[in-house]
């Protein structure tokens, strides 16, 4: 008789899987970061990046400036931008199904968005909701989803988005400022257990002139060459740590 087990062990054992999945995954990364490497930079400020604390950073971004070595973006953290998309098609399917009427796109195909500056600061919104079951809110309300790990998503439960989450916070409000809308629904869905959090933001115009004042000296900053004040006085800063362009930030200043 012919030992059919023979071997299994050699071609399915830990050691054997470990290099399958690592030559795999090495694949996958690859195929996503020549994906992304193909994609058209950005020529404007998004207004989703109009609440980052640091308008220095703002200024890199804008006018593209190079990355310190080995802080772009890896496959990992592509995998995770990627699965993030699918969590939100999830919520919008779920909110359909329980009466929402959510729209992502306008009868020409094109996502809902914004354009303003003359171009150079743009915006692109996941849906705006124009009816539905009745929670409180007038309808249409701007619709932004937040994929989040269970420690992040813990925490905007706790203390709302615009403690938790200020960056998003700030990007509803621009948002909210330019498509003209009151108030909008702010949906987390935590990625451990799939839990969902809602809660509705109102507009708040004092925010969101500030908003928009900062962006404007982002831009007027960066088209005359110079840089903001850094927002911190020392590379320790946690904010700084964090930074793909802390290299070249602080370099020669301390």
């Amino acid at each position: 008789m012919i030992d059919m087990n023979h071997g299994s062990e050699a071609v399915y054992g830990g050691a054997a899987n470990a290099s399958v999945t690592g030559r795999i995954n090495a694949l996958i990364d690859d195929a996503l970061l020549q994906r992304n490497r193909a994609q058209t930079p950005r020529t404007y400020l998004g207004g989703s990046r109009i609440g980052e604390p640091c308008a220095r950073k703002l200024v890199y971004e804008y006018t593209r400036t190079a990355l310190d070595a080995g802080k772009g973006f890896d496959g990992r953290t592509l995998r995770i931008f990627d699965a993030g998309h699918q969590f939100e098609t999830l919520s919008i399917r779920w909110l359909r199904a329980a009466g929402f009427d959510l729209r992502t796109h306008r009868n020409d195909g094109e996502q809902f968005g914004f354009v303003t500056a003359n171009g150079r600061i743009r915006g692109h919104i996941d849906g705006v909701i124009v009816g539905g079951p009745d929670i409180g809110v007038a309808w249409p309300v701007l619709f932004e989803h937040k994929a989040l790990n269970s420690k992040s998503w813990t925490d905007t439960v706790k203390h709302g988005v615009q403690r938790s989450k200020p960056v998003y916070f700030a990007q509803l409000q621009i948002y909210m400022a330019y498509m003209d809308l009151g108030s909008a629904l702010f949906t987390a869905l935590n990625k451990d257990t799939q839990a969902l959090h809602h809660e509705i933001v109102a507009f708040d115009a004092r925010a969101a002139q500030a908003l928009s004042d900062k962006a404007v000296d982002v831009l007027r900053a960066a088209e005359h060459g110079e840089l903001p004040p850094r927002i911190a006085a020392s590379p320790d800063f946690y904010l700084c740590r964090w930074c793909a362009y802390a290299q070249r930030c602080w370099e020669g200043a301390v």
